[in-house]
């Protein structure tokens, strides 16, 4: 025997009911309206949409057999319903009968609607004096060419005559839910409920797309797997809506009726998967000794395997919709206490995924009321699911911006770790100029700019006297010294020099941008000439002197090593030529040094 599709539970499941009975109230509330009666419904075009609920009365045939005109004859077996427009999940046939007064002004001009898209079959009859005026069938086992209106509900035209009295007869038989907003339209207020409808499902499903987009951009550039998987999970969850309003049927998948019939639950089935993955990748990171997350992806793995032995039809939609009912809430079930631990510790992740579960859970306790017909049917209960999950994908959106400011965070934090390893390995500790391996660089930087009207001047100084300071005074006195000597050299040189400390008492000054030669021994004497006056050390006042050698590029060298030998030769020489002076190297010194 062929069956026919049902919906699924909302993907998560119903992990959430006991919050149902906290919006019983007011959602009943919200969907009261008149008494359930068997008056007709009188239709007067100012009313432009009228319930046909209150008017509705109904038969229960268990074994779907029976005929129009059998039920006909048992006008006294039907009964008013209990329950607002939604009759729970049922395998078994009901027929609806609904009496209809036209007002003599009307045009006469009226649709039947059916505002729930997911309904497998409903034969309509229109009958006046007992006579079959008008025949049609709709819902989703009719091929969309075939339907009377081609819209994103079942409906029907109906041709009435102004102050005539009739009777709508309904057979409805699905294995979903049997969730019945049944309303007649003047096509004017038709036109208006389909454009409102129609503008919120676009506004949202436009939303989710560009959260999608947007997680997937981020992936790209990031590579981190939590966008995807976000992307995985809103897809799902879009998919799902778009079933259960229609919307996909319409324009996506209403051609073709393989997609048709297993859109819903590969949607639900996508949606736990994405689940599974986000919310351990957000509880547990990258952290693979995590029980937590190697369970969470084992969950994933199944229900992919699910999907592929449901795509090839090896079990049912109805044998999948109970699987769902057990699967859907696993994910956040089994994420709780991880999250609130988080919670608990000040983690705004923990906190977001709680609120995030909690609105929607009840969204999902909401929309399973209304399929179990716990809850009447209303526009906030209708959209009660999609309006929750709408919700949940922006506040997931909020954990995917917590882990960006977590990632850039990180990076932020290791660059600083880079740049303090990079400082420690080209930096003096104790003075905080260049080391040898700074100079290097900066050599070779500023060699790079050097020209005949750009000279590079490379000082190679020793301090005269240095040691019996360092004796006599102790290595603390010592060191004060030296970081005394680096800021006296700052003080005569430009920002744009660089001064380096080589070790004990060595510096390197190196100043560009000079015109002639003339410039560079004239720095060198004012150099020299700084170290007339003795260093204040706190109590203590000492005397050092300075040898300076100096060469430049490209005159004497055009590369660094050659720069600093030369440089180097220079003070030698002038260390044994009585000290305290300044000599450049033009190349004879360097041969007479070696």
């Amino acid at each position: 025997m062929a069956w026919r599709r049902s919906t699924p539970p909302a993907p998560w499941g119903p992990w959430c009911v006991a919050s149902a009975w906290l919006l019983v109230v007011w959602l009943g509330w919200l969907g009261m309206g008149t008494a359930h009666a068997a008056q007709p419904l009188e239709l007067h075009d100012a009313q432009g949409s009228v319930e046909a609920w209150p008017a509705v009365r109904l038969l229960i045939d268990p074994t779907g057999g029976q005929s129009a005109e059998t039920v006909l004859q048992q006008r006294d077996q039907f009964n008013s319903p209990n329950k607002s427009a939604t009759l729970g999940v049922r395998s078994d046939a009901v027929w609806l009968l609904i009496p209809m007064q036209v007002d003599p002004a009307s045009e006469g001009r009226w649709i039947l609607d059916i505002n729930h898209p997911d309904l497998n079959r409903i034969d309509v009859l229109l009958l006046q004096d007992g006579q079959v005026l008008q025949r049609s069938v709709l819902g989703t086992d009719i091929p969309r060419a075939e339907r009377p209106l081609q819209g994103r509900t079942p409906a029907q035209s109906l041709h009435l005559q102004p102050g005539q009295r009739y009777e709508l007869l309904l057979r409805v038989q699905t294995r979903g839910a049997m969730i019945l907003p049944i309303t007649l339209n003047t096509p004017s207020a038709m036109l208006s409920r389909t454009v409102n409808e129609q503008m919120l499902q676009g506004v949202l499903t436009g939303l989710a797309v560009c959260l999608i987009f947007y997680s997937l951009a981020q992936w790209f550039s990031l590579r981190e797997p939590l966008f995807i998987q976000y992307a995985l999970l809103t897809t799902g969850s879009l998919l799902y809506s778009l079933h259960f309003f229609g919307v996909g049927q319409q324009y996506l998948w209403g051609h073709s009726p393989w997609l048709t019939g297993h859109a819903v639950g590969l949607a639900s089935l996508m949606a736990i998967t994405g689940s599974f993955l986000f919310m351990s990748q957000a509880l547990a990171g990258h952290n693979p000794q995590s029980r937590f997350l190697r369970t969470m992806r084992c969950g994933a793995v199944f229900t992919v395997a699910l999907a592929v032995v449901y795509a090839l039809d090896f079990i049912t939609l109805k044998g999948l919709s109970i699987i769902v009912s057990v699967m859907g809430p696993l994910p956040a079930m089994m994420s709780i206490p991880g999250a609130w631990r988080r919670a608990r510790s000040g983690d705004s992740v923990g906190t977001t995924l709680l609120v995030a579960w909690f609105i929607y859970g009840l969204g999902s306790a909401a929309i399973i009321g209304v399929i179990n017909g716990g809850i009447p049917v209303n526009f906030w209960s209708l959209h009660s699911f999609q309006i929750s999950a709408t919700i949940d994908m922006l506040l997931f959106m909020r954990v995917l911006g917590l882990r960006t400011k977590a990632l850039h965070t990180k990076a932020l934090h290791f660059s600083q770790e880079l740049d303090a390893m990079h400082s420690l390995a080209h930096t003096d500790p104790l003075t905080g100029l260049p080391n040898r391996r700074g100079l290097q660089i900066a050599l070779s930087s500023a060699l790079s700019r050097v020209g005949p009207e750009s000279l590079l001047a490379v000082y190679m100084m020793d301090l005269d006297g240095f040691k019996p300071v360092n004796d006599q005074h102790g290595h603390d006195v010592g060191d004060e010294l030296l970081v005394a000597v680096t800021k006296r050299l700052q003080g005569h040189l430009r920002q744009t020099d660089v001064i380096a400390r080589l070790g004990g008492d060595e510096f390197v000054v190196m100043t560009g941008q000079l015109q002639n030669p003339v410039q560079a021994h004239d720095l060198g004497l004012k150099l020299l000439d700084a170290f007339h006056a003795p260093f204040s050390l706190g109590s203590i006042q000492v005397q050092v002197g300075l040898t300076i050698g100096y060469a430049i590029a490209p005159n004497d060298s055009q590369d660094a090593a050659g720069l600093l030998k030369l440089a180097d030769a220079a003070m030698y020489s002038g260390k044994q030529g009585g000290k305290f002076c300044v000599r450049r190297n033009t190349g004879d010194l360097a041969l007479s040094s070696v």
